[in-house]
Protein backbone atom coordinates (compact mmCIF):
# COMPACT_ATOMS: atom_id res chain seq x y z
CA UNK A 1 0.00 0.00 0.00
CA UNK A 2 0.76 3.60 -0.72
CA UNK A 3 0.23 6.60 1.89
CA UNK A 4 0.36 9.81 0.73
CA UNK A 5 0.09 11.99 4.20
CA UNK A 6 0.81 15.04 5.97
CA UNK A 7 0.79 15.75 9.14
CA UNK A 8 1.19 19.40 11.01
CA UNK A 9 0.47 21.15 14.67
CA UNK A 10 -2.26 22.54 14.14
CA UNK A 11 -1.03 25.21 17.28
CA UNK A 12 2.66 25.92 17.49
CA UNK A 13 4.07 26.03 20.61
CA UNK A 14 7.22 27.53 19.52
CA UNK A 15 6.65 30.19 16.22
CA UNK A 16 4.47 30.73 12.93
CA UNK A 17 6.44 27.65 11.47
CA UNK A 18 5.87 24.43 11.29
CA UNK A 19 9.09 23.10 10.24
CA UNK A 20 10.10 21.67 13.34
CA UNK A 21 7.56 19.60 14.08
CA UNK A 22 7.33 18.57 10.37
CA UNK A 23 11.04 17.05 10.34
CA UNK A 24 10.49 15.08 13.74
CA UNK A 25 7.89 13.75 11.62
CA UNK A 26 10.32 12.76 8.54
CA UNK A 27 13.19 11.50 10.58
CA UNK A 28 10.20 8.46 11.88
CA UNK A 29 9.66 7.71 8.15
CA UNK A 30 12.73 7.88 6.49
CA UNK A 31 13.98 5.86 10.18
CA UNK A 32 11.43 3.13 9.36
CA UNK A 33 13.70 1.92 6.45
CA UNK A 34 10.28 2.02 4.04
CA UNK A 35 10.58 3.73 0.34
CA UNK A 36 9.41 6.87 1.04
CA UNK A 37 9.69 10.65 -0.34
CA UNK A 38 8.25 13.97 0.64
CA UNK A 39 7.78 16.78 -1.36
CA UNK A 40 6.48 20.44 -0.23
CA UNK A 41 3.23 19.32 0.76
CA UNK A 42 3.08 15.36 1.55
CA UNK A 43 5.28 12.05 2.29
CA UNK A 44 4.68 9.21 0.79
CA UNK A 45 5.51 6.07 2.29
CA UNK A 46 4.86 2.24 0.84
CA UNK A 47 4.11 -0.92 2.61
CA UNK A 48 2.65 -3.17 4.43
CA UNK A 49 -0.82 -1.61 5.97
CA UNK A 50 0.20 -2.34 9.41
CA UNK A 51 3.79 -1.28 9.33
CA UNK A 52 2.85 1.69 7.34
CA UNK A 53 -0.05 3.04 9.63
CA UNK A 54 2.35 2.37 12.45
CA UNK A 55 4.93 4.60 11.06
CA UNK A 56 2.16 7.43 10.45
CA UNK A 57 1.01 7.01 14.06
CA UNK A 58 4.80 7.23 15.18
CA UNK A 59 5.19 10.70 12.68
CA UNK A 60 1.94 12.03 13.93
CA UNK A 61 2.95 11.64 17.66
CA UNK A 62 6.13 12.95 16.99
CA UNK A 63 4.67 16.03 15.83
CA UNK A 64 1.84 16.07 18.68
CA UNK A 65 4.87 16.98 21.11
CA UNK A 66 5.42 20.51 18.88
CA UNK A 67 1.51 21.79 19.79
CA UNK A 68 -1.43 21.56 21.08
CA UNK A 69 -3.69 20.09 18.80
CA UNK A 70 -1.88 17.67 15.49
CA UNK A 71 -3.61 17.92 11.93
CA UNK A 72 -3.64 14.46 9.78
CA UNK A 73 -4.28 14.41 6.57
CA UNK A 74 -4.07 10.88 4.87
CA UNK A 75 -4.63 9.24 1.51
CA UNK A 76 -3.84 5.19 0.57
CA UNK A 77 -3.77 3.24 -2.49
CA UNK A 78 -4.39 -0.12 -1.28
CA UNK A 79 -3.73 -2.85 -3.61
CA UNK A 80 -2.94 -5.85 -2.54
CA UNK A 81 0.04 -8.63 -3.80
CA UNK A 82 1.57 -4.95 -6.27
CA UNK A 83 4.92 -3.89 -4.21
CA UNK A 84 7.24 -1.11 -5.86
CA UNK A 85 4.50 1.27 -7.10
CA UNK A 86 5.47 4.64 -5.36
CA UNK A 87 7.86 4.90 -8.30
CA UNK A 88 6.26 2.20 -10.44
CA UNK A 89 3.14 4.80 -11.05
CA UNK A 90 5.47 7.49 -11.70
CA UNK A 91 7.43 5.30 -14.12
CA UNK A 92 4.06 4.66 -16.27
CA UNK A 93 3.02 8.06 -15.85
CA UNK A 94 5.99 9.04 -17.63
CA UNK A 95 5.83 6.76 -20.16
CA UNK A 96 2.44 7.50 -21.07
CA UNK A 97 3.20 10.92 -21.07
CA UNK A 98 6.43 10.50 -23.56
CA UNK A 99 4.21 8.76 -26.25
CA UNK A 100 1.91 11.06 -26.61
CA UNK A 101 4.76 13.70 -26.89
CA UNK A 102 6.20 10.95 -29.24
CA UNK A 103 2.79 11.08 -31.52
CA UNK A 104 2.14 14.45 -31.39
CA UNK A 105 5.97 15.27 -33.12
CA UNK A 106 5.46 12.41 -35.21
Amino acid sequence: MIVAFSVAPSVSSSSDSVHDAVAAAVRIVRASGLPNRTSSMFTEIEGEWDEVMAVVKAATLAVAEHGTRVSLVLKADYRPGHTGELDGKVQRLEQALAATEAEGTA
